[in-house]
C-alpha cells in the first residue's frame, strides 16, 4: 500500500501569504542619466502535472487514487476465542486473555487493500484494556488487538461512530481513540475533546487530499456526556463539514453513514434522503454505509455513487440471519480531469465468514468453487449479493465485480 500522511485539519483557520517587495534603484545625480529596461522574461512553461496513477486498475488520467472499504468490524466472543487460539498456535503463547492474534481472521483482505491507496475500516465497538474485561452483545468491550490486526493487513484509518460507540462509556470511547492514535490509524466519527470534534480527518495520498466525514443514526438509547463526542446523522451538519473540508484543501470528500434497518435488503428512508441531500449539495464525492449487517444496493444518483451498505466486515456466524454472515468490499478509483475529481471505476467483491477456524473469505469472480465453503453455498451467496447490489441498476451504470488479478 502506498505511504499515506494523516492530518486533522481545523474547521476554522486561515493562512497568511508573504508578498515580496521589488528592489528599487535610487536616482543618479548625472545630468543625463541613461535609463535602460530589462528585456521581458520569456513566459514560464506550463507546469507538467506529476503522473500519479495510484494503486488499482489502469487509469487514463494523470492523477488517480483508489479507496477500499469494508463493513463492520464486529467482534463477538467467538472471534476473540479464535484469536486466542491463533495466538497460541502461531506464537506458542498460552491461551490467556492477554494474548490475541486477529491477523489470521483478516488476512484474506490484505491482497485487496494492497491494491488501493487508502483503506478504511469501520470499528463498530469500543475496545477494552488488553487484559480485559471483555464483553459482547448487547454492550461490547472487545480486545484492542483487533486494531493492530487491521493496521497489519493494510487499513489506514477507521470510522468510529456507531450505535455501540459508547457501550463502555466515555472512558471506553477515549480508550479506543488512544489505541487508534498509538497505532497511527486515522479516525473520525467520535472524539476525545471538543476541539477535535471540529476537525476533519484528512488523508494525503500521492495524488490527492481526501477528507472523510462519518456519522451514526443513534446510540442505542445511550446519551453521551457531551453532544460533540459522537457525530449523529444530520444532513445539514454533514454538508457543512464537507464544505469546510473543501475550503481547507480537500480534493475529494467521502461521506460515511452508519444507518439502516438490520438485515434489510434495501435502504430505509433516512439513508436515501440523507445520501441524496449530500449528493445534491455538490460537496460530497462518494458515499458508503454500514450497520444493517447485510449487503445493500449500490446506486448512481446524479452521477455520484452511493453504496448503501457493506454488510459485515467480520462477525460471529449467525444461524438465524444468513445475510449477517456476508459482506462487501468495495474499491472506488478516483481520477482528476481538468481539476474535477470523479469516480472512474467502482468495483466490489463479496465475502463470507467461515468458521473452524473463523476467517474472512473472499468470493472473487475467478475463484475456484469451494475455496471458502461448499460450492453450493458460495453460489447462493454470490447470486444473492449480485441481485442486491444491482437493485437500482448499478451494474448497468458501470459497477462491476472486483477481480484483483486484473489490477496492476
Amino acid at each position: 500500500m502506498a505511504s499515506l500522511t494523516l492530518a486533522l485539519v481545523m474547521l476554522c483557520g486561515c493562512s497568511g501569504v508573504d508578498r515580496g517587495t521589488p528592489d528599487g534603484q535610487g536616482a543618479t545625480t548625472a545630468p543625463a542619466p541613461t535609463i535602460t529596461s530589462a528585456a521581458p522574461s520569456p513566459p514560464s512553461p506550463e507546469p507538467v502535472p506529476e503522473v500519479t496513477p495510484g494503486e488499482g486498475p489502469p487509469c487514463d488520467a494523470d492523477r488517480c487514487f483508489s479507496l477500499a472499504a469494508t463493513g463492520d468490524l464486529l467482534i463477538h466472543p467467538g472471534l476473540w476465542e479464535q484469536a486466542a487460539a491463533d495466538a497460541a498456535a502461531n506464537d506458542g503463547a498460552s491461551d490467556s486473555a492477554e494474548s490475541f492474534d486477529f491477523e489470521p481472521l483478516l488476512a484474506g483482505q490484505r491482497d485487496y487493500l494492497d491494491n488501493a491507496d487508502l483503506g478504511l475500516c469501520h470499528l463498530e465497538t469500543p475496545v477494552a484494556l488488553p487484559e480485559g474485561p471483555f464483553s459482547g452483545y448487547p454492550q461490547f468491550n472487545v480486545p484492542p488487538q483487533i486494531l493492530a490486526a487491521a493496521k497489519a493487513v493494510g487499513y489506514d484509518a477507521c470510522t468510529t461512530a456507531s450505535n455501540h460507540t459508547i457501550d463502555a462509556g466515555i472512558e471506553g470511547l477515549n480508550r479506543t481513540l488512544d489505541v487508534l492514535d498509538g497505532l497511527g490509524l486515522g479516525h473520525t466519527g467520535s472524539y476525545a475533546d471538543e476541539e477535535s470534534s471540529r476537525e476533519v480527518l484528512m488523508v494525503e495520498t500521492p495524488a490527492a487530499r481526501v477528507a472523510v466525514i462519518q456519522a451514526t443514526y443513534g446510540l442505542n438509547g445511550l446519551i453521551p456526556e457531551q453532544p460533540w463526542q459522537v457525530d449523529l446523522i444530520d444532513a445539514d451538519v454533514m454538508i457543512a463539514k464537507a464544505r469546510q473540508a473543501h475550503e481547507e484543501g480537500a480534493d475529494v470528500v467521502i461521506a460515511v453513514m452508519h444507518a439502516g434497518d438490520e438485515y434489510a435488503a434495501v435502504p430505509n428512508a433516512q439513508q436515501v434522503d440523507v445520501a441524496h441531500a449530500l449528493v445534491d449539495s455538490g460537496e460530497v464525492d462518494f458515499i458508503y454505509g454500514h450497520h444493517t449487517h447485510s449487503v445493500l444496493p449500490i446506486e448512481r444518483y446524479n452521477d455520484t455513487w452511493i453504496v448503501y451498505g457493506l454488510g459485515n466486515g467480520v462477525s460471529e456466524l449467525s444461524a438465524v440471519a444468513a445475510v449477517n454472515n456476508e459482506g462487501l468490499m468495495i474499491r472506488a478509483q478516483f481520477a482528476e480531469t481538468d481539476g474535477e475529481w470523479t469516480v472512474s471505476d467502482l468495483a466490489w467483491v463479496p465475502s463470507i465468514i467461515v468458521s473452524d477456524p473463523y476467517r474472512w473469505c473472499v468470493l472473487g469472480p475467478n475463484q475456484s468453487p469451494g475455496t471458502c465453503t461448499s460450492p453450493e453455498r458460495e453460489a447462493e451467496v454470490s447470486s444473492r449479493i449480485l441481485s442486491t447490489v444491482d437493485t437500482y441498476g448499478a451494474v448497468g451504470g458501470g459497477a462491476h465485480p472486483w477481480d484483483v488479478s486484473d489490477d496492476r
